[in-house]
């Protein structure tokens, strides 16, 4: 399944053949970034898209494309793409928001896929045989496409929302972006493993140190 057509064209060329990538699915605030960071210090490359993301909001063609459609509403007071504003586009509540939300991936998941790739091409340069992918929504946007192995990052709801809520979200903006997503037990059965980060950072090291042979096997 994935919510705009042909998100990645080509995708599997995008990834260096000898570059194991491990993408992490899971829930909203579920701990993908703690766990991108901790495979990192375990010997992964990161694919970073969310930062591949950040850049491409701010290219011409994007601001441009995002004003004819949404006028000033998602600009911030410097001119640039204010992404709280578009959040709240496109995180709206059906049928709105999944129009937009659709649009903006057509407008910006190619040149995103495009860095994502050519951040794979640089880590198999220096020599690395394993990237973890952290990106938002990789079943939903196509992205399982460049990943070998796809790594299901468990907590509980109620901890999940405590770290949304310690992120400044509302429990509305929460439930928004869940429910945005595929059912996390597809998401689950989808994956090859399964972390359980419903405990302390310490906690998940520890379960990800012994994950990390089958990972990279």
């Amino acid at each position: 399944m994935t919510t705009f057509e042909d998100p990645v064209p080509d995708a599997e060329s995008l990834i260096p053949p000898s570059l194991r990538v491990i993408g992490l699915v899971g829930g909203v605030a579920s701990g993908k970034s703690l766990v991108a960071r901790q495979l990192a210090e375990l010997g992964a490359g990161l694919l970073d898209a969310d930062r591949a993301g950040h850049e491409v909001l701010g290219l011409p063609e994007v601001e441009a494309g995002a004003r004819a459609r949404w006028g000033e509403r998602v600009f911030g007071p410097d001119g640039r793409i204010d992404r709280e504003k578009l959040a709240g586009v496109v995180f709206s509540p059906p049928p709105e928001g999944s129009i937009e939300r659709k649009f903006l991936e057509k407008l910006t998941h190619p040149e995103i896929g495009r860095r994502v790739g050519r951040q794979a091409a640089g880590l198999a340069a220096l020599g690395n045989r394993v990237a973890v992918l952290d990106a938002p929504l990789i079943l939903e946007a196509g992205w399982d496409k460049l990943c070998s192995r796809l790594l299901f990052v468990d907590a509980p709801r109620r901890a999940r929302l405590a770290r949304a809520v310690a992120r400044g979200w509302t429990e509305e903006e929460f439930a928004a972006r869940e429910a945005v997503q595929l059912p996390l037990d597809r998401k689950r059965r989808l994956a090859d493993l399964v972390v359980d980060n419903s405990g302390s950072p310490e906690q998940t090291r520890a379960r990800l140190e012994r994950l990390w042979p089958s990972l990279v096997d």
